[in-house]
Order: C-alpha cells, then sequence, then structure tokens
C-alpha cells in the first residue's frame, strides 16, 4: 500500500505537523540573519565568550530560540558562535549539518522532501537515520526502495531486514495507531517473502508466510493480507479462502472481488449462486486496471462464456445494484459512454 499508501500527507494531522515545521524554520532563518548581522559587528578574531555576551543582550532574539524547542535551533546558535572562534581563540571548523543533527522525525521529514525532490541519494541517508532512532515510516520507505529497485540497487535481503525490523519494533502496536498502515504493509511483504523465499538467505517457510498474513489480516484488517490468505486456501478449503476473500473485496480490493467470484460460481449449486459468483467477477473486471486487467478480463470471460443467459442477466443486474451503492461514479461514466 505500497505501496499503497501516502506517506507524509498533506492533510491530516500528520500534514500539520509538516507544515508547522516549515513555519518554524522560515522563523529561524530570520533569526539567524539577525544573529550574524551581530557576529559582524564585534571585531575580528573575538573571544566566542564575547559573541555570547553580545547575544545575550538581545534577549528577545534568544528567547524566541527557547520558545520553538526544536534542535535546529539550537543547531544554528552553535554554528554561528563556533564560526566565529573557537574557545581557544582559533577559528573552528566549519562543519555541514546531515540527519545526525536532527530528530529522528526531522530526519524522516527531511528524507521525504529528498525523496519527492528527487534527491533519493540525499533520502537515503536521512531516512536510514530516521529508522535507526525507532521511525517505522522510514524503515518501511526504505524497504519499499530496496524491494523495487527505487533510486537504490534492488536487494531483497536489506528489504527483508527493514520489513523484519517493523514487525520485531511495533508488531504489537495498536491497530489504529498512526503508523499502523505501515506495520500491517511491512507484514504483508514480510510473508510474501516467506512464501517466495529469497535466494541464498531466507528459505521457503509457507506457515510462518500464514501465520505472518493472519496476524495483519486479524489484527490490523489489512486487505492485501486477507487477499493473500484466501489465495493459500483456495483449492484447498474454499469457504476458508471465500470468508478472506470476502473481507477483502468489502473493502475495495479489485484482485479479492475477482478470486471471490471464481470462488462462489465453483462452489454454486444453482444458477442463483453461480449468477453471485459471476456478479463479483464482472464488478473485479470493471474496475480492474494496469496488470491486473489482463487475467481479470481472462478469468471474467472464461466463466461468461459457460454461463447460460439467465445467469448472465442476473450477473449484470447485480453488479448494476452493487456499483450503485459502492461506485456511483463508475455508473454515471458508463452511463455517459453509451449515450
Amino acid at each position: 500500500m505500497i505501496g499503497h499508501f501516502r506517506w507524509l500527507p498533506n492533510k491530516g494531522p500528520a500534514g500539520t505537523k509538516f507544515r508547522r515545521f516549515e513555519r518554524i524554520e522560515m522563523c529561524l532563518v530570520r533569526t539567524e540573519n539577525k544573529i550574524a548581522k551581530i557576529v559582524r559587528r564585534s571585531k575580528n578574531h573575538q573571544p566566542a565568550a564575547r559573541c555570547v555576551a553580545v547575544m545575550q543582550k538581545k534577549s528577545s532574539m534568544l528567547q524566541r530560540f527557547r520558545k520553538t524547542g526544536t534542535v535546529l535551533g539550537a543547531l544554528i546558535i552553535v554554528g554561528l558562535v563556533g564560526s566565529a572562534n573557537a574557545f581557544d581563540g582559533q577559528p573552528a571548523p566549519a562543519r555541514s549539518i546531515g540527519p545526525q543533527d536532527l530528530s529522528p522525525s526531522e530526519a524522516l521529514r527531511a528524507g521525504a522532501r529528498q525523496y519527492y525532490s528527487g534527491d533519493k541519494s540525499g533520502a537515503l541517508s536521512s531516512l536510514q537515520y530516521a529508522a535507526e532512532n525507532g521511525q517505522p515510516m522510514a524503515a518501511w520507505k526504505l524497504g519499499e526502495m530496496y524491494a523495487h529497485g527505487d533510486g537504490v540497487k534492488e536487494d531483497d535481503q536489506k528489504a527483508f531486514k527493514y520489513y523484519s525490523q517493523i514487525v520485531r519494533e511495533h508488531g504489537d502496536d495498536l491497530p489504529d495507531a498512526p503508523d499502523a498502515p505501515f506495520v500491517s504493509s511491512a507484514f504483508v511483504a514480510l510473508g510474501t517473502y516467506y512464501l517466495n523465499g529469497i535466494d541464498g538467505s531466507v528459505p521457503k517457510n509457507e506457515p510462518r508466510a500464514r501465520q505472518i498474513f493472519t496476524h495483519a489480516a486479524s489484527y490490523f484488517g489489512d486487505a492485501e493480507a486477507q487477499y493473500e490468505l484466501g489465495r493459500m486456501y483456495q483449492d484447498k478449503n474454499n469457504r476458508m479462502a471465500v470468508r478472506w476473500y470476502n473481507l477483502a473485496a468489502l473493502k475495495g480490493h479489485i484482485g479479492a472481488q475477482a478470486r471471490l467470484g471464481e470462488t462462489l460460481y465453483a462452489l454454486g449449486k444453482s444458477e442463483t449462486k453461480k449468477a453471485r459468483g459471476l456478479m463479483w467477477m464482472t464488478v473485479a473486471r470493471q474496475q480492474a486496471t494496469g496488470a491486473d486487467a489482463n487475467w481479470i478480463n481472462d478469468m471474467h470471460e472464461q466463466y461468461f462464456a459457460v454461463s447460460p443467459e439467465p445467469v448472465r442477466q442476473a450477473a449484470r443486474s447485480l453488479a448494476d445494484g452493487w456499483f450503485e451503492r459502492n461506485r456511483p461514479d463508475m455508473l454515471t461514466a458508463q452511463q455517459v459512454q453509451t449515450q
């Protein structure tokens, strides 16, 4: 979710914190300029203690730093005083500010800005620092980057390490916690690695994969985990498959809707039940895009071709009712296209 989830959204609590951070940065930049003027007025090569004394006279400006309460504000003070002279009277060496100079949450925000601006190399450093200091969102993003070769060389072992870290440190977080979507997504990714294995490092372990998917599906209510459980049970225990597919389908998971329809059709002993299965395949086909569209279209055509006309008509009617209740926007679009 992932890759279906938006990280650092512009709306909601996370977006409010992000905008507040930007306002603090602007305030600190203006204050930095004022303090720089004080330092320039002082004599060249004066001891650092005199710089401090001059700045202390400007108590109103220092008070602004106290109000912000941020690490960044303290860094600006230290950087400006140090740039005049060290305590032994010698010029202090210049040092760039890195992720380690920020709090983990600030490093996470910095990494997000760098990532979306195209600086994925810079984002990597910031996100690594944030992940090492307890930010599950940063660890999840790093896992996604290594899993898909996004700005880095694809490396499933490193992705596995970051997903494992999230599960180990946050697996018991509340399902409605702010970071819960990233935690549940990490469970799904980890379960997929156990299901398929990683050459030379992680052997296939289907029972372990099922255990991980079950936790994400039951505790976090993750639709992708529910879908994966349905696939594991299909053709082995179709009733369990229907249970998990149905939960994911009701959340809008298109793949689960198609598989649910297929399973219901296979279990159906009457035309009514088969029509119910074909309805779900129709709903999925009309929503499917990208790579999913190919296999879902093929599946629908296969079952539509062998269905008698009463089943086809009933399935179309049921599908129209579903779209009217759940996706009226698509129903309107279809009506416009047929006019």
